[in-house]
């Protein structure tokens, strides 16, 4: 099985539509605003897979996709930037509800045929009439070519569009993958993403893709981190519409379009890392040879969200103390005496410790190392053949002037 990228993001795969308006939802100075609203739209039938935030503070929005996922069927996405629409109480339930039932009628779908997603400032009530107001426009404008501008529409603090998309060989013939995501500051999820959405013209099972998805993000967005929080709205969506005419049913055809949606998650992930608020360097951390996977994914994760190791990495530091300090309070069953640490990157790679201990390394080699945008420290504990790998960023001067400001 092969794979190959597309253009078109969420609207590559055959029968899914989308577009986009600025209506208002958080004020702009600037004088032509990007959209803030946006519509996607399976033309057919759908099959449907979710996982969300376990922040039990969470959104209105999630609280109703998790009643649509019960379904098992789903038709469109309708995600505002702009406004969290999170802890607002009755009313914003009723508010993101208001929202689906209009587009379930301008649709002409039935009732809880539509996932509702926010994404902004927390606390404040959704502006449900302005986005009410823009919807006619934005159904009456989808397209097949609207995946772009869909994508764009969702950003907040993004600096960087994210969307991807490929084509699938498989053994009953050839289906398409699209995806876009959203995601710079309060990233640290716990079984869910920030905002995510995977479209695909395949026909698969709901129960096939819920167990497709929940292990992709375990492996992709679990292991990803910028600042520590975790999101109140973290959402990540797969919707299967069956327009290609290619079922997915045989083990073989199964792994290989789950190896993709894997791939597709781990190249979000790390997009959503490289993006992070303010962020100067993407951060891998692979935790090599523990003795199970639990502890491997403890300590990739402990070392990628330490603020000292990542405040280092803006620094150019070579602290390497720091990542093995996280590695031990990560909570893992390690043998410290064991452990080896390298930097690397496009500049070569260093060891900075062996055997548990530090090494004389170059000072100014470590240093070129960190100055390059992608980094990738490698900790070895030769006490297994469990392996884990987590995304993150260093922690810069405008991550705090970013979010010392960001309900202005």
């Amino acid at each position: 099985m092969s794979y190959k990228t597309i253009e078109g993001g969420v609207t590559a795969p055959k029968g899914f539509r989308a577009a986009a308006k600025y209506c208002a939802i958080k004020v702009k100075k600037e004088p032509n605003p990007k959209p803030d609203v946006t519509v996607v739209v399976s033309d057919c039938e759908a099959s449907c897979a979710a996982v969300f935030t376990t922040n039990k503070f969470c959104a209105a929005p999630v609280i109703l996709g998790r009643e649509v996922l019960k379904k098992g069927k789903a038709r469109a996405f309708v995600i505002n930037s702009g406004n969290a629409n999170a802890a607002t109480g009755e009313q914003g339930i009723a508010n993101a509800k208001k929202v689906e039932t209009e587009l379930e009628k301008l649709l002409g779908l039935g009732e809880d045929e539509v996932f509702v997603s926010s994404t902004g400032v927390i606390g404040q009530q959704l502006p449900v009439e302005k986005l009410l107001a823009g919807l006619p426009e934005i159904v009456a404008n989808l397209s097949d070519k609207g995946g772009t501008e869909a994508a764009r529409a969702i950003m907040t603090t993004d600096t960087k569009l994210k969307e991807v998309a490929f084509e699938l060989e498989l053994s009953g013939g050839t289906v398409r993958i699209g995806a876009m995501s959203k995601g710079s500051g309060m990233i640290h999820p716990n079984l869910a993403t920030m905002l995510a959405y995977i479209t695909t013209d395949a026909k698969v099972a709901a129960p096939v893709l819920q167990k497709i998805l929940a292990e992709s993000a375990d492996k992709s967005f679990n292991m990803t981190t910028v600042d520590g929080d975790t999101s109140t709205n973290d959402s990540l969506f797969l919707i299967a519409n069956g327009a290609s005419g290619v079922a997915i049913e045989s083990e073989e055809d199964i792994a290989a379009f789950a190896k993709l949606v894997e791939d597709i998650c781990i190249h979000m992930a790390r997009a959503i890392a490289s993006d992070g608020e303010g962020a100067t360097h993407l951060i891998v951390v692979e935790a090599r040879n523990l003795a199970t996977m639990q502890d491997a994914r403890l300590v990739a994760r402990s070392i990628a969200g330490s603020n000292l190791f990542k405040a280092a990495v803006f620094g150019r530091d070579a602290n390497w103390g720091r990542i093995m300090a996280a590695a031990g309070y990560s909570g893992a069953d390690i043998d410290p005496t064991k452990a080896d640490c390298i930097l690397k990157s496009d500049a070569g790679e260093v060891i900075v410790m062996e055997g548990g201990f530090g090494t004389q390394f170059d000072e100014e080699k470590a240093t070129a190392v960190l100055t390059e945008h992608d980094i990738t420290v490698i900790v070895d504990f030769h006490s297994g053949d469990a392996c884990a790998t987590a995304y993150g960023c260093d922690l810069t001067h405008d991550y705090v002037t970013i979010n010392g400001d960001y309900r202005s």
